[in-house]
C-alpha cells in the first residue's frame, strides 16, 4: 500500500497481487497524527496490506522539512499500533509529476483534480517502491 501523506488529504496506492503495478486507489481527509495512522493501519488490515509504503518529502537539496518530520511521525505512529511492515520512499516531485499528468495526459479540471492528484502521487509513490525492489 502506498501513502502520499499530506496535512488536508492522504493519497492512498495499492499494488496488484503480484506486486507488480500500482493503481490509485482512495484519498482521506487528513484528522490529526493519531486518528491519520489508525485509518492507515484499518485500511491495510481491510486489504490484507503486508507493507505500507510512505512517500518522505525530502527538499530539492537533500534535507527534510516540516512535512518530512510530520511523516515521520505517522511511521512510528503506525509502528506503535501496527505489526505491518513500514518503509519511507523519497518522494520528491511526485505531487507535480501527478498535476501534470493530469493537465497534460487526461485534461482534468482543476476542480477536479484536487483528490485525484493524492491518489496518483500515492500509486507513484508505490510504483518507486516496487521497481525498486526488482533492482
Amino acid at each position: 500500500m502506498g501513502i502520499d501523506y499530506g496535512l488536508k488529504r492522504i493519497g492512498i496506492a495499492m499494488t496488484d497481487i503480484l506486486q507488480v503495478v500500482s493503481s490509485p486507489f482512495d484519498i482521506i481527509e487528513s484528522v490529526s497524527l493519531k486518528k491519520d495512522a489508525a485509518e492507515i493501519v484499518n485500511i491495510a488490515k481491510n486489504n490484507d496490506v503486508s507493507c505500507i509504503v510512505i512517500g518522505l518529502p525530502v527538499n530539492m537539496n537533500g534535507t527534510e522539512g516540516e512535512i518530512a518530520m510530520s511523516v515521520r511521525k505517522v511511521v512510528e505512529e503506525i509502528k506503535l499500533i501496527s505489526d505491518i511492515g513500514v518503509a519511507t520512499v523519497d518522494e520528491r516531485l511526485t505531487t507535480s509529476q501527478a498535476e501534470r499528468m493530469l493537465i497534460c495526459e487526461a485534461n482534468v479540471s482543476r476542480r477536479k483534480r484536487k483528490g485525484l492528484k493524492d491518489k496518483i502521487a500515492a500509486s507513484l509513490i508505490l510504483q518507486t517502491y516496487l521497481d525498486m525492489r526488482c533492482k
